[in-house]
């Protein structure tokens, strides 16, 4: 069976997968057994809460954060080096672990697979791409008595493509959060973020920037996240 022949049977095995969608999907349901075992593999969502309070929906905005992965290419020098044995010089570059280019099935992806490569990751210079959501769907983490993640297929906001491919894909949203990878731009202020924030407001009153009403203002916003535990 020839390369070509196996993408087109892996591609039809896919397209055998398309499910039913569901409304509305929660981070606490995706981790429910009772919820998750009666979801199947590729079932589409349309809104989706996440673990830290965001709410995402087809169409919304994400940012591309800091890649939390690397890669090493390894490459062969030719025969002749130091008494007759080649030398490989091996080049680490930062990358992302849990976004790559292309959709997670989609014939390159496929073809490294039959080539027993790794996906096609996306490189650090994707940090700071402002991002639109095409679609969500849900895998389960092994068998369907494992708990769900989500998959997302980003698209870019005017529509075109990131190079050479039309779009990325995040292979676990809620990993790529945690990694500092993705971020929505309705997510919660964290407490880290809140004590940040407070701290800067303190400065430009100390500094008389701001008057003390103003100060007193941020403070009760701010309070509440911050001694939240």
């Amino acid at each position: 069976m020839n390369k070509l022949t196996l993408v087109f049977i892996l591609l039809f095995s896919l397209s055998a997968f398309a499910q039913k969608q569901i409304d509305e999907l929660t981070y606490e349901d995706s981790q429910n057994s009772a919820v998750f075992m009666q979801i199947k593999n590729n079932t589409h969502v349309l809104k989706y809460t996440a673990a830290d309070g965001s709410v995402l929906s087809l169409g919304d905005t994400l940012i591309i954060g800091l890649p939390s992965g690397s890669e090493t290419n390894t490459s062969g020098a030719a025969a002749g080096g130091t008494f007759g044995v080649g030398t490989a010089k091996s080049k680490t570059k930062s990358s992302f672990a849990n976004i790559i280019m292309g959709r997670p099935g989609g014939v390159g992806n496929l073809i490294a697979a039959t080539d027993n490569l790794g996906p096609n990751n996306a490189p650090a210079k994707m940090e700071g791409e402002i991002v639109v959501i095409q679609e969500m769907r849900v895998i389960h983490k092994g068998s369907k008595k494992k708990p769900l993640r989500v998959l997302m297929l980003l698209g870019e906001p005017n529509g075109r493509a990131f190079g050479i491919n039309k779009y990325m894909s995040v292979t676990d949203y809620e990993k790529a959060v945690i990694a500092g990878e993705i971020k929505s731009i309705n997510a919660p202020m964290t407490r880290d973020e809140a004590i940040a924030k407070l701290k800067e407001t303190k400065e430009l009153f100390d500094l008389g920037l701001i008057e003390e009403a103003d100060f007193n203002k941020v403070k009760a916003e701010l309070t509440p996240i911050i001694m939240k535990k």
